[in-house]
């Protein structure tokens, strides 16, 4: 047991009274088996040796791993060494990871997004590893003059048995380097694998609980100036006039300045340009029409009903399919625009110069925000770069650029180092969000209770395509129709964790089980059925793994008990996104009359795990937001302007709502498949079918908490 840290005897004593006395005993949780992480990439071990872009070994024995993907709170930067280390048979306790920047020639898609760094990087990293424990093998054996068949290594050492020599890899590293690399080597067996399929605590651990500078907000630089923007307050209108006479004359105010719709108030501290900036006396005109939630209701109802749509996919003969139906089943279900909410709102830093530009903060697409700023200040981007911060989470909002692009705007009028900040209320106003959208769902039924019909049309503000065409129960259904229709709003949108599936996930898994139950069957029993169709007779192009579906259908009903629990009820959801594969059961029960939450048992097929921990992490963490958002999320709409424009108005779930979340992998032995965001989308439907088991009602509309069933529920 380790005693607390850094702490003051008084400070003990303090957390031992909190505890309302007994015993209290202190440990310090951050400790990690790795080393410090080095929070600058320059700052590597002494008199170190570059093997590849993504390792180093110092004389020292400490070797340095790059992990090239922004840090979003995926765990990236832990699992990437983790998969190096393990090749290179390191000792994980002389490892240190860095941040990389952005470099277009050392690593490829050096972005966080749409949950596929892991399987991009896996074959990638694995060969950075094993290579150059080749070459150290190699290296070792050439100086005791030994077949290099003869060597082994292990935590950070390589071997000769016969003789009993040993040399730790700094030692070595110098003379391996010089050795050529070769075009293959042979990567480890799953059941050699010695440091993947662990829990490692999250490198960062210490950094984050200590208070080190490592997020974009704790970027400083001297010299540098503060910048708050005044944007548009409603979507839908332009700058006019701007009067900053006053806002100029407050202290520490350098200067005020215009771009396209956007005030820019620059000074020497955040609180100062915030203060000023509501000295502002700005004008705004009309440019399109200024949206309200009503409109988007009107607007939804007219093009579902009479909008000229796109075909997405189109299987068999449809409507005679729903001519012979013995029965047809019809359903709309509806979500909310929602904003983003990362912890730490945008934010950058850039430093317009005569001979190139500086980058310095959080973003998921670092090689975006290099082209996007090289385009507004008419540098080629290699005059550009990007220095890659760890970042308070982004959930897709970080995938675009606009805030670095505005730092390198501002940087350029005033001729400063400058940082930008968005507040939270900016962040939650002017943000892109997630896309309204509604879905009407028809299912036709046979006498015996087949499925011969389906038809889904989802209708989008700014969605573009709404739907995922080709996953289940595509393929399994003979005649399928699915359309879109989108309507252009004023309103910007963009990615929000696990795009579109987020809310198609929950719509199509409820209406499945609206349709199974007026076929009579069990939902679960149903979508197997419909997969055993798909695998014997596909009706069409299969892009889905039906033997992967399949086997996490049968874990979370094996897991959950699946019907066999008296006084529990229980609501089923499987789904296919970002090439894995999540199957959830949401289990209510009722006390005092009411409906209540109390587990999610969660099967996840996403391939290898490489870090038990932080893969644990990901899963809960995807539940809980999908969760919350489902029950909770809903940004409203008046004259172009959001209702909602910080937490005390926008709901998010709260830590006693959450409920036990139990996880089970499927151990395949596939390469690593997503995981930052397959976990989300099921949850909603899980959790609705659930309560529709408890409740008998239907829930069509998120946030849950708005319809019929909670009403006088808190």
């Amino acid at each position: 047991m380790e005693t607390l840290e850094n702490t003051s005897r008084r400070s003990f004593m303090k957390l031992a009274a909190a505890a309302g006395g007994g015993l209290f005993l202190g440990f310090n949780w951050t400790n990690s088996s790795a080393l410090p992480v080095v929070v600058n990439a320059k700052e590597v071990a002494a008199g170190s040796v570059n093997f590849n872009s993504y390792l180093s070994i110092g004389v020292n024995n400490v070797i340095t791993i790059v992990s090239p993907n922004p840090e979003i709170g995926q765990g990236i930067k832990t699992a990437f060494p983790m998969i190096v280390a393990e090749e290179l048979d390191a000792d994980w306790k002389q490892v240190k990871t860095v941040q990389g920047n952005l470099d277009v020639g050392a690593f490829e898609r050096q972005v966080t997004g749409g949950s596929g760094a892991v399987p991009h990087s896996w074959e990638r990293l694995r060969k950075a590893g094993a290579t150059a424990r080749y070459l150290l093998v190699e290296a070792a054996a050439s100086r005791w003059k030994v077949p290099s068949s003869e060597c082994t290594t292990e935590n950070g050492k390589v071997f000769h048995k016969a003789s009993g020599k040993s040399l730790s890899y700094g030692e070595l590293a110098e003379e391996a380097s010089k050795i050529a690399a070769p075009k293959e080597v042979k990567l480890k067996n799953e059941k050699d694998f010695k440091l993947i399929g662990q829990s490692v605590r999250n490198v960062d651990n210490h950094n984050i609980a200590t208070g080190k500078p490592l997020f974009g907000l704790d970027f400083y630089r001297k010299g540098m100036l503060f910048c708050i923007i005044q944007r548009p307050k409603a979507f839908g209108l332009k700058l006019k006039s701007v009067n900053s006479d006053a806002a100029k004359a407050m202290p520490g105010i350098v200067d005020v300045v215009t771009f396209e719709n956007s005030v820019a108030v620059v000074g020497k501290s955040t609180w100062q340009v915030k203060k000023a900036r509501e000295a502002l006396k700005i004008e705004y005109e009309k440019a399109a029409d200024l949206e309200s939630s009503s409109d988007h209701n009107r607007i939804f109802q007219q093009l579902l009903d009479n909008g000229e749509a796109t075909v997405r996919r189109k299987n068999g003969d449809v409507d005679l399919a729903f001519k012979n139906a013995a029965k047809i089943i019809k359903a709309e279900y509806q979500c909310p625009f929602l904003p983003h909410s990362p912890l730490e709102p945008m934010n950058f830093f850039a430093h317009v110069r005569e001979d190139g530009v500086e980058l310095v903060g959080p973003t998921q697409t670092p090689d975006r925000a290099r082209t996007e700023v090289a385009k507004i200040t008419g540098f080629p981007p290699e005059k550009v770069t990007v220095e890659i911060t760890r970042q308070g989470g982004g959930f897709g909002r970080r995938l675009a650029a606009d805030y670095a692009i505005e730092a390198a705007q501002v940087s350029k009028l005033v001729k400063a180092p400058v940082k930008v900040i968005w507040t939270r209320e900016d962040d939650m106003t002017g943000g892109t969000y997630r896309p309204a959208v509604r879905y009407r769902f028809e299912a036709a039924l046979d006498k015996q209770g087949e499925l011969i019909g389906y038809k889904l049309r989802g209708v989008g503000m700014n969605a573009g395509n709404p739907t995922r065409e080709d996953n289940f129960p595509s393929g399994a259904v003979d005649n399928l129709l699915i359309d879109s229709v989108e309507h252009k709003s004023p309103i910007t949108t963009g990615p929000w964790r696990a795009p579109i599936t987020n809310f198609l996930a929950y719509a199509e898994q409820s209406f499945l089980d609206e349709v199974a139950e007026a076929a009579g069957k069990d939902p679960i029993q149903f979508r197997l059925a419909l997969l055993e169709k798909a695998k014997k007779a596909p009706a069409g192009e299969i892009k889905y793994d039906i033997d992967r579906m399949i086997g996490v259908i049968k874990l979370a009903a094996e897991k959950s008990n699946w019907g066999k629990k008296k006084g529990v009820y229980q609501g089923f959801s499987v789904y296919f996104s970002h090439r894995s594969y999540v199957a959830q059961v949401g289990e209510v029960v009722m006390e005092k009359g009411k409906p209540a939450l109390k587990n999610v048992i969660v099967a996840v097929d996403c391939g290898i795990v490489i870090n038990q921990s932080g893969s644990l992490q990901q899963v809960r963490g995807g539940v809980v937001d999908g969760l919350g958002h489902a029950m909770y999320g809903n940004l409203t709409f008046k004259d172009g302007a959001p209702d909602q424009s910080n937490f005390n108005g926008f709901r998010l779930i709260r830590m006693n709502e959450i409920p036990e979340v139990d996880v089970h992998f499927v151990n395949n032995g596939m390469s690593p498949t997503g995981l930052g965001e397959p976990a989300l989308p099921p949850t909603g439907g899980a959790v609705a079918n659930a309560f529709y088991k408890a409740t008998k009602q239907r829930l069509r509309n998120q946030p849950f908490m708005e319809e019929p069933v909670f009403k006088g529920i808190s």
